[in-house]
């Protein structure tokens, strides 16, 4: 292509040679170019579907989940720990108690080997704008409100590890790749079944050393990450929004702003679907009901909620476009509402023994339930006395009282009976 051009030219000597330098440099120039992208790490090129909403790694040809902004910090815990170090007694108790345990994700956890990183009562590593890339280039292993699984825990000199869900590192990550065998035939040392793990890798880090903690100072630690209470997944979604937009989505309510995963834990997965353009905007419309009853047309486009209209029979369509759900929401992850927002302790004991009064005593009685002794409180029968434990006697000389009746005790300064003199006949004197 370049002799091509070159010959169509028709330029002096000179002037000939000042172009082939320049071209050659060109050449360069595109030559370093090449090398720049072929280095360009492939896993920061992804491609957005504007229809769908859904992110594509190109390297892998894979959907990934996107990540709201809401979800790049926490809120650090306030867990008194001990001084003391972590004995080998108290390790196996941790393990026993942690190891299969279940719980909720509060926030997105991102795959890859390295995981994310907690420091007990502070930050997330890595946060912000690094959080996002991790979670965009590797993927997501859990949602929030999605139930995940302690498969595996390691306690180390001071940090604590859980793989969750599997790990994200494949089952023997070395040994699949070895081959024994006699000349060109080989077999694995191990089966490779091929499947990608989907596990995510979490690590509770300390400063020093691990101090003496159980298993309930563990899981209050991760509270912000995990949330280990029993409840529904739809509790374990809802717990992490705000109050407007829980009782919203608990009260089967679309809001505009919402995300589709608001909406479908909201209404359920939609009964009808359809895509259309308005001008150059793709969007799709979720329909909910059916006449006679009320019909709801919810317009989505990409992730979020744009539109919603509430049909009724015999009434005008009520339309709604004003977003409800960015003003709750700031952009370092923290909610608008300070209701939501509270310090994480061990029970999450929120009782101050200074201001209110200690919580009742444990009872059995229904509520309201009342019994016969509560009619008169002065009567000195119904007013509760200490317990007295009744005293032990001593316990008897075995085989002292064979009948089993108790024996008489003599009264005080009782003299002993004098024990008669025997009698004896006197003799017959015979003749």
């Amino acid at each position: 292509m370049i002799q091509s051009i070159l010959l169509q030219q028709n330029f002096s000597g000179p002037r000939r040679a000042i172009r082939l330098s320049d071209i050659r440099n060109v050449c360069y120039a595109a030559l370093a170019c090449l090398v720049v992208a072929a280095a360009w790490p492939a896993s920061a090129q992804i491609t957005i579907n504007s229809k769908t909403g859904t992110v594509t790694n190109d390297s892998t040809g894979k959907e990934i989940y996107s990540v709201d902004r809401r979800y790049q910090q926490i809120t650090p815990t306030s867990i008194p720990l001990p001084k003391g170090e972590l004995d080998p007694k108290a390790k196996l108790a941790l393990i026993r108690l942690l190891e299969a345990e279940q719980g909720f994700a509060m926030r997105p956890f991102p795959r890859g080997h390295k995981g994310i990183t907690l420091e007990a009562n502070g930050k997330l590593e890595p946060a912000g704008e690094k959080y996002l890339d991790m979670a965009t280039a590797e993927g997501i292993s859990a949602k929030p409100g999605d139930r995940v699984v302690v498969s595996d825990l390691k306690i180390e000199k001071n940090k604590i590890v859980f793989d969750l869900n599997g790990g994200p590192d494949p089952k023997h990550r070395l040994l699949r790749h070895v081959q024994i065998g006699a000349g060109p035939m080989t077999n694995p040392v191990v089966q490779d079944d091929g499947q990608e793990p989907v596990g995510a890798r979490l690590t509770l880090a300390f400063a020093d050393h691990i101090p003496e903690i159980t298993g309930a100072d563990v899981k209050a630690l991760l509270a912000p990450l995990i949330s280990f209470d029993v409840k529904t997944p739809v509790q374990a979604y809802t717990d992490t929004l705000p109050t407007k937009l829980k009782d919203a989505i608990m009260n089967h309510h679309v809001l505009v702003g919402m995300s589709t995963d608001m909406v479908l834990y909201a209404k359920g997965a939609p009964e009808n679907k359809s895509r259309e353009m308005d001008g150059q905007m793709p969007f799709e419309e979720w329909i909910y009901g059916k006449p006679p009853n009320e019909v709801d047309f919810v317009r989505i486009n990409g992730n979020r909620v744009i539109r919603v209209e509430v049909a009724k029979m015999g009434e005008q369509p009520v339309i709604f476009t004003k977003d409800e759900v960015e003003g709750l929401m700031r952009t370092d992850g923290t909610s608008l509402d300070p209701s939501t927002e509270r310090v994480s302790r061990v029970g999450d004991v929120q009782r101050d023994p200074d201001k209110e009064a200690p919580a009742p005593p444990p009872t059995l009685r229904q509520p309201g339930e009342q019994l016969p002794s509560d009619g008169d409180k002065n009567d000195p029968a119904n007013v509760m006395r200490p317990v007295q434990m009744p005293k032990q006697k001593p316990d008897p000389v075995p085989g002292a009282n064979p009948d089993g009746e108790p024996d008489a005790t003599p009264p005080p300064n009782a003299q002993p009976a004098s024990t008669p003199a025997p009698t004896t006949a006197p003799a017959s004197r015979t003749n």
